[in-house]
């Protein structure tokens, strides 16, 4: 029997299975190019989703394209992607946890903003066997600013929204899905992820607790 509250869990990727590669991938381009960090990551952001690379319609090379156009940054796809995917380091302790869940009959599944990149990391870091599911925006054709992405992933997990966690670094992303009844999680670092997830899984929370 599960001593989790959650029947499921969904996390996000980058920013919580892993380092945030794409954010420190973006300020690194941004140093090199002499461009205000922030900045630049805002604008890569919106030229991710206007392109539709991020979900899938749109090619990467046109993506790169727009963003050298409109921000005047140098470097090739090859060397701007390289130095976004080296950023994404597995976090062993999170996968730890992750095998925690699954010991006590969690179902485990990825949701992720992500674009092909994430299968090549699976290919290089090989993590997807961890999870039943990877929902990846560029497959699915939706991102996580739309609401109706969380009914869509509850539906083919058949499962009502209270016993799905959601985990991700993103407020927003959190808060829409806080909105159509999932319990979440807003990840703001190790320890007080740790001390969250222990309330809602008691019977974890000492094997949680050496992993502070």
């Amino acid at each position: 029997m599960s001593s989790c509250t959650p029947k499921a869990a969904l996390f996000d990727f980058g920013g919580v299975i892993a380092d945030e590669g794409f954010r420190n991938g973006l300020y690194e381009i941004a140093r090199t190019n002499g461009l205000d960090e922030e900045g630049f990551a805002a604008k890569t952001r919106d030229i991710i989703h206007r392109t539709g690379y991020i979900t899938g319609t749109g090619s990467e090379a046109f993506f790169w394209e727009t963003l050298r156009g409109e921000t005047g940054i140098r470097g090739s796809d090859d060397e701007l992607r390289n130095t976004i995917l080296k950023g994404f380091n597995l976090r062993g302790w999170m996968l730890e946890v992750i095998g925690l869940l699954k010991s006590q009959g969690v179902r485990l599944a990825i949701l992720s903003d992500q674009t092909n990149w994430l299968d090549e990391l699976q290919d290089k870091l090989g993590f997807f066997e961890h999870f039943e599911r990877v929902f990846n925006s560029y497959h699915i054709g939706k991102t996580k600013l739309e609401k109706s992405l969380f009914l869509d992933v509850l539906d083919v997990m058949q499962l009502p929204p209270r016993d799905v966690l959601f985990v991700d670094d993103t407020e927003g992303h959190v808060r829409r899905a806080a909105e159509v009844g999932l319990v979440t999680i807003h990840y703001r670092g190790r320890e007080d992820f740790l001390k969250r997830l222990s309330k809602l899984c008691p019977g974890l929370s000492r094997d949680l607790g050496r992993l502070y």
